[in-house]
């Protein structure tokens, strides 16, 4: 099933609302916003096969022993994104998205990991592959990445979870960078997000299949309805669990909602995916406010 137009309708009153409580409470918004920092570096990295779990993940950003063997790469990669996902929360606020821009946060990203091509577009020989998919030819890069830029930009009319849709299956498409390209473009869609007056949204890796089926089908077809959908989900998502600490409602896990309730937890566990009860994942955990 994909979205729907009352999953947009439905983020315009979640949006709503949250600016309706938002004002005195910003210094929440902002604890929430850092608590979530492992949960996106955990996330974004999962999806790309890192090995590091939510637990451990919030051991190297806060330093602790993990007590097992992690190569350097995976610290690396941990700590790096962090630093981004901080980084934009104020960045966006004062910089439109740009090329230059880009590149600074692909830079900070790959920082001791690829020095010799952090910060850089891929140049001439530098091919990459992701499954059956050719990112596009190096001398076309800079050229493509205008033009999806240009076409976000003059996209200001269409719903925002369609713009951060087309943004990411287009820099995807492209594949700018040697290595870092999906976590790049994660970052990019809350860069614009936060840009435009949204909240960040966490891709789960427990949705990456349904993730993976947005590129099957914009590669088989240039539809976005799919992305549409995981965009749309979790934008929803993001919003329910910032208005469940905002609006002051006691928040339980849904395998006890589910109990007092007398409801299935399976069930719920599915409307909390379609996003059809107001349910949140926190720490991995799916939560609701009552």
């Amino acid at each position: 099933m994909t979205k729907t137009p009352q999953t947009l309708s439905q983020i315009k009153l979640l949006r709503e609302r949250y600016y309706k409580a938002l004002p005195g409470k910003e210094l929440l918004i902002k604890i929430i916003n850092e608590s979530e920092i492992p949960e996106h570096v955990y996330n974004s990295n999962a999806i790309e096969n890192s090995t590091l779990t939510l637990e451990e993940t919030e051991k190297i950003l806060l330093q602790i022993d993990l007590g097992r063997y992690v190569n350097e790469r995976e610290i690396f990669e941990a700590r790096n994104l962090a630093r981004v996902v901080e980084y934009i929360e104020t960045k966006a606020k004062e910089a439109e998205l740009s090329l230059s821009g880009i590149c600074l946060l692909h830079k900070m990203l790959i920082a001791n990991i690829r020095d010799d091509v952090a910060g850089r577009f891929r140049q001439t020989g530098e091919w990459v592959r992701v499954g059956a998919h050719m990112g596009a030819d190096p001398k076309d890069i800079e050229h493509l990445l205008t033009k999806m830029l240009t076409t976000y930009h003059a996209s200001s009319h269409e719903h925002i979870v369609k713009r951060i849709a087309c943004l990411h299956l287009a820099i995807e498409h492209i594949h700018p960078f040697v290595d870092g390209n999906g976590r790049i473009g994660r970052v990019i869609n809350n860069y614009a997000l936060i840009r435009e007056g949204y909240v960040p949204i966490n891709i789960a890796f427990v949705n990456r299949a349904r993730y993976y089926d947005a590129f099957k089908e914009s590669d088989a077809s240039g539809a976005t309805s799919i992305m549409e959908e995981v965009v749309g989900r979790a934008l929803a998502t993001s919003y329910h669990k910032r208005l469940a600490y905002l609006e002051g409602k006691h928040i339980i896990t849904l395998a006890e909602y589910g109990k007092q309730k007398k409801l299935s937890h399976s069930n719920l566990i599915n409307k909390a995916h379609r996003q059809t009860i107001p349910a949140f994942l926190e720490k991995g955990v799916w939560k609701i406010g009552v």
